[in-house]
């Protein structure tokens, strides 16, 4: 298996106890890498102090995805071309997305504007 990238509606399904099958087997291998804005959506979704430093430990010890100025110029491109097509995703999504297709990782999500992005990309979405 290589990378996986999960957004923030699939570690809100995982936190919620839901089955994550690929996400435990990918977080057991070592194999995930987070984007920085999946980092601040859920540390901004903690509402108590309790929550929030076992979700810091836990994401800090992920590998992230880089998010230097390149990123965000292809992030800005994939967001142009989407445009072009009709399909608008907000600049968070569009993140997320390149991420992916920067780690050429598998993109985990129950967020059905990643179906959009993969069906005009080569952006892997999980089966």
């Amino acid at each position: 298996m290589s990378a996986i990238v999960a957004d923030t509606s699939e570690w809100i399904e995982y936190f919620a106890g839901r089955a994550a099958p690929l996400l435990d087997h990918a977080l057991a291998a070592g194999l995930v890498v987070v984007p920085p804005i999946v980092v601040s959506e859920l540390l901004s979704g903690v509402r108590n102090a309790a929550d929030r430093e076992p979700l810091e430990d836990l994401l800090r010890d992920l590998a992230m995805a880089e998010a230097g100025f390149d990123h965000w110029a292809r992030v800005g491109t994939l967001r142009a071309a989407l445009l072009t097509r009709g399909i608008s995703v907000s600049i968070a999504d569009a993140h997320v997305a390149q991420c992916a297709l920067d780690q050429d990782a598998l993109l985990l999500t129950r967020d059905a504007v990643f179906g959009k992005i993969a069906s005009v990309t080569a952006l892997r979405l999980k089966p």
